[in-house]
């Protein structure tokens, strides 16, 4: 039986009015399975970054349905919408968006802090998810400190840390030079491995190679087309 994660359909994105109206997302339908790692692609504009915020819960669509974790999201609340994003949901931006007067360590424990965890609980699952990333010894370095490269691993540590169904990687390779690129996509495909699925947005080609299925947005409008399978 197929493990099914997210179910789209007919989704739809729509913002602004009358003469200003953009629909950034158009009849979407698609699916992804649970352990699954998608690369998502597309020019700028084509929808992609709206689709990462709705399967992020980050907002609702305009028209259709979606489905995550077999619940249908426009009948939860804010509030249900807020925990289960926080319980099930890890997302990687490309900007990193690390706080920047805190410790790595702190960075990491912020999930943890919204979901009410106890402190001994919050720091214990912090380290194991930089050590996880390979950062056991940067805990008390701030943002300013760190590489490019180690100011992402933070950020994918703060993702993971609450065990996640899927991480939503925007770009997660865009602002690092190739090597350390290739760096993440070993440790995103390592995390795939362990069974947290991966949806990544990405313009590089040989970016969404490394992915096991590419979805191809254009003008909001997914393209049918072959599974790309990566080598």
């Amino acid at each position: 039986m197929t493990n099914l994660l997210y179910q789209a359909t007919n989704l739809s994105k729509t913002y602004g009015t009358g003469s200003g109206q953009v629909d950034a997302l158009q009849g979407v339908d698609l699916q992804i399975d649970a352990g699954e790692f998608i690369a998502v692609t597309g020019p700028s504009g084509s929808g992609k970054s709206t689709l990462l915020g709705l399967l992020g819960l980050l907002s609702t669509p305009s028209n259709g349905q979606l489905r995550f974790c077999n619940r249908e999201l426009s009948t939860l609340t804010r509030n249900e919408l807020a925990r289960l994003r926080n319980q099930a949901i890890g997302i990687v931006f490309q900007s990193y968006q690390l706080l920047p007067r805190c410790s790595s360590l702190t960075n990491v424990e912020l999930p943890l802090i919204y979901a009410g965890r106890a402190k001994g609980e919050r720091h214990q699952r912090a380290r194991a998810a930089l050590a996880q990333v390979g950062l056991e010894h940067r805990l008390g370095h701030h943002p300013a400190q760190l590489s490019g490269g180690e100011q992402q691993r933070v950020a994918i540590a703060r993702a993971i840390v609450n065990q996640p169904e899927v991480i939503l990687a925007d770009e997660p390779t865009g602002a690092l030079d190739s090597e350390t690129g290739n760096e993440i996509l070993s440790l995103l495909h390592t995390l795939n491995q362990r069974g947290t699925a991966i949806v990544m947005i990405t313009h590089s080609l040989e970016v969404a190679a490394a992915a096991h299925r590419t979805l191809e947005l254009v003008d909001g409008h997914l393209q049918p087309g072959p599974v790309a399978v990566a080598s």
